[in-house]
């Protein structure tokens, strides 16, 4: 019992960057009511403060802070069940109390430790006055503000250029874009053929008129990832800040990252918006927490310039992505292989921020290039965890 007991605490031992703070802390986050409608019914009770459930209880799917390596057997559902809905991975998170997700038995008890790292993860793109990517500099050729403050220690810095990718492909479905959609969907098809690799990158398919809609979740299969954006039919209003709220809150936010991983999301969309029930910027907020950053591709024809083409900015600007307006429809695949370029042409530093306070609340982040001419491109910023 002894040695079980110590190695119960071992495991308990955790270490959270800002990105695992926001994994582990999104029940705290505030919920988006039309994002969030179409999974109002799979949503689990709060938990409980229960007693330590008896060894004969059904296990819980372990936390995010198991030990790396380990692959928990599918506990959902007996065999005998019809398989769980897509969104099903997202909903059934061990209490952070217990990242083993077991309960101790009738005549022993598990003691949890957590200390907190305070550690930044950072990736940007740096390009010069014609649009280049740059790929060769070195740390000495930065300086970064971390709340207006050089970090305390850089950790790591290197050049990434093949980062696995986490991608979330938004799918603007409503009937302002039906006349173009066939288009835009071979364009998304064709992205996803060429940047997802197997066993190495992920992505996810969701279409949005008045609700988001999952039709096809995380996965490296790009033949999966083809039939979930061919099934997307146009139709209905437009809810783009519901659905940009949705995937980085109930996607990006609850998918674990065992190594250093680019998140993105690429938005197509005409950029208007007449159905939400969240506002822009709570979901510019959303996608800062999940240190996501978001490539619009405009579909509107009526030049750059439009109501719509300045929010899609907005948004991919506040979050570090790249906003694109192309002239023709036929020019948003060459956006998609912009896009592409992009993603394998960035830098990755770690750091840890000067006079850092675990109080939630939001610190900026400005990178600069040394050299004249270079643009930086990043997320503007974080959220300090909770103690």
């Amino acid at each position: 019992m002894r040695l079980r007991s110590i190695a119960s605490v071992l495991i308990g031992l955790a270490v959270f960057s800002p990105a695992t703070w926001a994994q582990n802390s999104e029940q705290d986050l505030p919920s988006a009511p039309s994002a969030v409608q179409q999974s109002t019914q799979q949503q689990p009770a709060p938990p409980q403060a229960t007693p330590p459930q008896p060894e004969t209880s059904s296990p819980q799917k372990p936390s995010a802070v198991e030990s790396a390596g380990s692959k928990p057997a599918q506990t959902e559902a007996p065999p005998a069940q019809p398989a769980q809905s897509q969104d099903a991975p997202a909903k059934s998170a061990a209490p952070a109390s217990n990242p083993l997700g077991e309960g101790p038995s009738e005549d022993e008890s598990v003691l949890t430790l957590r200390r907190t790292v305070n550690e930044v993860h950072l990736v940007f793109t740096v390009t010069d006055k014609h649009n280049h990517y740059i790929k060769d500099l070195k740390k000495n050729d930065f300086k970064i503000l971390d709340d207006k403050q050089p970090p305390e220690e850089i950790r790591s810095f290197r050049s990434e250029t093949d980062l696995p990718l986490q991608v979330g492909l938004l799918i603007d479905a409503s009937n302002s874009v039906r006349d173009r959609f066939k288009f835009e969907q071979e364009a998304a098809i064709e992205f996803l053929n060429q940047t997802i690799r197997r066993k190495y990158d992920e992505a996810f398919i969701i279409g949005f008129d008045v609700t988001p809609e999952v039709t096809q979740d995380f996965t490296d299969d790009t033949e999966k990832l083809s039939v979930g954006i061919r099934m997307l039919r146009p139709g209905g209003g437009t809810a783009l800040y519901d659905a940009v709220y949705y995937a980085c809150r109930d996607k990006l936010l609850k998918q674990p990252q065992t190594v250093p991983t680019r998140r993105a999301i690429i938005l197509l969309s005409d950029g208007d918006d007449n159905q939400s029930h969240v506002t822009r910027e709570e979901a510019i907020e959303m996608a800062e927490r999940a240190e996501v950053s978001i490539y619009t591709i405009s579909t509107n024809l009526t030049g750059s310039g439009s109501h719509g083409d300045k929010i899609l900015e907005r948004i991919a600007e506040a979050t570090g992505g790249r906003a694109y307006v192309p002239f023709q429809i036929t020019e948003v695949a060459n956006s998609f292989a912009a896009i592409q370029e992009e993603l394998r042409s960035q830098y990755a530093v770690a750091y840890k921020p000067a006079a850092f306070k675990a109080d939630g609340h939001f610190r900026s982040i400005e990178v600069q290039a040394n050299l004249k001419g270079l643009r930086v491109r990043s997320r503007r910023g974080y959220y300090a965890p909770m103690q």
